[in-house]
């Protein structure tokens, strides 16, 4: 039997019971498009997890079928983690259960899809996400250095499992079909959804904190929407060349000393990253995990 390299980590991250959802105190836009992001994660992932699920079945390929269970497991355990976090955003912004709703609806309505659609979503969402993980990897002492460790150190780790399991949606979607243009719309399609959703999340929170419609915070948005828009096209075209393989994109050096300090850490804690240091390096502040 085959035994994927995806190594599944059960983290429980623990959150202050008050955590100020500005968790960067200097960029309170970037903190709302990250809770944004957060939000979708319970309602997006589950979704990854049913259609990579039923796809499986139809597959023979052992060390396939190895790594997307690896992939599932990895997916289970970052949606919990938000799910977490997310119940204490709600508690400030407790009309985020109807952006929530609006999800719930359209999961439901994609669910109805053909398995080719979604898994074309799924490797779509997947390659997208490589883009943004270099640029939050590489950047990481821009948009964290500063900031609440517990968010900082969820985000970086959930990027981490991102570039470990990479390949396995688009393996999986060329396995079963393979086609150039199911493979473009669903990056194109996937991209827009979960941008939207998130959208719809962070802007609810722009208004409660009162700045959604200062000049200032737009201008700020607007700057980091771009960012977002900057660095996750240059993956997203990229996929859609000949040749393309997400194995052949090479990884932030981050990734590995992230999973080599994590590999050392002792076991029953939370690898908490610190966010004091400008570089933020690959060593963490352990916290015990809650009893």
């Amino acid at each position: 039997m085959s035994q994927s390299q995806i190594i599944v980590r059960q983290i429980p991250f623990s959150f202050e019971e008050y955590i100020d959802p500005v968790w960067h105190s200097q960029r309170p836009e970037w903190s709302h498009m990250v809770n944004g992001a957060s939000l979708t994660m319970p309602y997006l992932e589950p979704f990854l997890i049913k259609t990579v699920t039923e796809a499986m079945r139809q597959v023979d390929d052992p060390a396939l079928k190895a790594d997307v269970k690896g992939f599932i497991g990895q997916e289970g355990v970052h949606y919990k983690n938000h799910r977490r976090y997310n119940e204490i955003l709600k508690r400030t912004y407790p009309d985020l259960a109807d952006v929530e709703q609006e999800m719930v609806t359209d999961y439901r309505k994609f669910q109805k899809r053909s398995l080719k659609w979604r898994l074309a979503y799924t490797a779509g969402f997947e390659t997208m996400t490589m883009g943004i993980t270099e640029w939050l990897i590489r950047q990481r002492g821009l948009l964290f250095a500063g900031a609440d460790s517990s968010v900082s150190s969820l985000v970086l780790w959930h990027m981490v499992e991102e570039t470990e399991h990479k390949n396995v949606a688009y393996d999986l979607y060329m396995h079963l079909h393979g086609d150039w243009w199911g493979k473009a719309w669903g990056l194109i399609y996937a991209t827009a959804h979960v941008a939207w959703s998130s959208r719809k999340g962070y802007k609810r929170m722009l208004k409660r904190d009162g700045t959604w419609r200062s000049v200032r915070s737009r201008l700020r948005l607007y700057a980091m929407v771009g960012r977002f828009i900057l660095h996750a096209s240059p993956s997203m075209l990229r996929s859609l060349l000949p040749g393309y393989h997400p194995a052949k994109v090479k990884d932030p050096q981050w990734v590995a000393k992230w999973a080599s300090a994590y590999g050392k850490l002792e076991k029953g804690s939370i690898p908490l990253l610190d966010t004091s240091d400008p570089e933020i390096p690959a060593q963490f502040r352990a916290q015990p995990l809650a009893r």
